[in-house]
């Protein structure tokens, strides 16, 4: 496939993630519109919305100046003054990954990962650019570079993951760029690509561990609290329809609120306010935004809550073990050549929690509402010292039960040809036949094969 099919096709998608994303944003809105201001209130103010969300999903912060009545009825302080919502909505943001992990495997497959890799990144920049010009107004302002910016890192995420992950199921591409790439790579020693290798699977494995336990327990605490989160929605009596918006936008921080529980089980916790904090070992909430889901926090510090800590032990033992067994090949390497891969494991681990953990956090408003979700920080080290401790343990572990095996006595499966069927003593090999006794064989057989063909022969002449 040519390059410029390669490249339009890859820009291609990358526009239909954006607009897919938008039009999850837009949807309700419209509905709401349509609905409750009965086509009345302004259209275009709807699409700015929409796509005000959509750039937030993606990082973009948004610069807000309420007017003095619309300041005074929300009633928090400093909302007479410009103030910042950064705050992600992951869900837009898992989308367009999800886009350019699919653009990443299908550009790898046509053997050219890297021009489908800068066009999709480049149409995503640029569209996000575009719609913070477009959607700009005094109310809300996007800040430009970061829509130039972010939006195409979060699609350059999802396609290196898309490549990583084709090239690990069909090998290296064979353009010039990934050739150059493999051949300075090639260069490592054995021990160094190994280990990193190591690492990163570790690492990741680790990690997405960590998130899918933070899912079950949010999806747990969610199902217990049902109760209180009901009673919220009809106390803000938004109706059928504000309701409905309201559940979509909670939809769009469900990751944040998955890695917020995350951040909660290895230790550090998160705000949903300043002074506030939501920990395993206290809670201390004030005011909190003003959304339902929220009645799922914990109203004090779980019981036990510090075994906790560890799962991420746990799961980078787990994974060192996985990822080392049967590599006897590394028996041989220093001991350092070992610490190091549960080091890099930890390192890794720490690195994608800690990006999570600061995508999923930010500004919701004025006020004490400036200081939401973890420290991420503190969730990198955490996360790293933890999972770190458990994978080098774990190596060694692995290291130690391969070289175990390679010491016991190897024997084939079925044992040996000379031992017989029910017992451990050899017996004599079974004699080989002479040459002479062979000979006679073959003539004996050769005779009784001419006797019965000639009576075959005379019987079919009597006929």
């Amino acid at each position: 496939m040519r390059r410029t099919t390669i490249a339009l096709l890859a820009a291609l998608e990358a526009t239909v993630a954006v607009l897919v994303g938008l039009g999850l944003a837009l949807v309700p809105l419209m509905l709401l519109w349509a609905v409750h201001f009965g086509l009345a209130a302004p259209v275009d103010a709807f699409f700015r919305a929409a796509a005000d969300a959509w750039l937030l999903g993606h990082g973009v912060d948004l610069v807000v100046q309420l007017d003095p009545a619309t300041a005074a009825t929300v009633g928090i302080a400093g909302a007479d003054a410009p103030f910042t919502i950064g705050i992600a909505l992951l869900g837009f943001a898992a989308i367009t990954f999800l886009f350019g992990l699919r653009i990443g495997r299908r550009a790898t497959a046509t053997g050219t990962p890297v021009v489908g890799a800068v066009s999709a990144v480049l149409v995503t920049a640029l569209l996000g650019a575009g719609l913070a010009v477009l959607v700009a107004h005094p109310i809300a302002q996007p800040v430009l570079w970061q829509a130039a910016v972010l939006p195409g890192l979060v699609m350059g995420g999802g396609v290196l993951a898309g490549v990583a992950v084709a090239f690990g199921r069909s090998g290296w591409a064979t353009d010039a760029t990934t050739s150059a790439v493999r051949d300075r790579l090639d260069t490592l020693p054995f021990v160094a690509w190994a280990g990193i290798r190591s690492a990163i699977r570790i690492g990741v494995g680790s990690a997405v561990g960590v998130i899918g336990v933070a899912a079950a327990m949010l999806a747990v605490r969610i199902v217990i609290d049902h109760p209180t989160i009901i009673g919220l929605y009809q106390t803000l009596g938004a109706g059928v329809d504000g309701g409905i918006v309201i559940t979509l936008v909670e939809l769009a921080l469900l990751p944040n609120l998955v890695v917020w529980a995350a951040s909660w089980m290895l230790g550090p916790g998160f705000a949903v306010g300043a002074g506030t904090l939501v920990s395993p070992s206290v809670t201390l909430i004030g005011p909190v935004p003003g959304l339902p889901i929220l009645g799922a926090l914990p109203a004090d510090g779980a019981p036990l809550g510090v075994l906790w800590l560890a799962l991420p032990v746990l799961l980078g033992f787990g994974g060192a073990v996985l990822v080392g067994r049967g590599k006897r090949e590394r028996d041989h390497e220093p001991w350092w050549a070992t610490l190091a891969v549960g080091a890099g494991a930890g390192v890794v681990a720490g690195l994608l929690m800690g990006a999570l953990a600061w995508g999923s956090g930010g500004a919701v408003g004025p006020g004490n509402l400036v200081e939401v979700g973890p420290d991420a920080l503190l969730v990198a080290g955490v996360t790293a010292a933890s999972v770190g401790v458990g994978a080098i343990a774990g190596a060694f572990a692995a290291r130690a039960r391969s070289r175990g095996a390679d010491d016991a006595p190897a024997e084939s499966p079925g044992g040996p040809w000379w031992r017989e069927a029910g017992g451990d003593e050899p017996r004599e090999a079974p004699a080989e036949p002479s040459s002479d006794s062979a000979t006679a064989g073959r003539n004996s057989s050769d005779d009784v094969e001419t006797v019965e063909i000639e009576g075959l022969t005379r019987g079919s002449r009597g006929r």
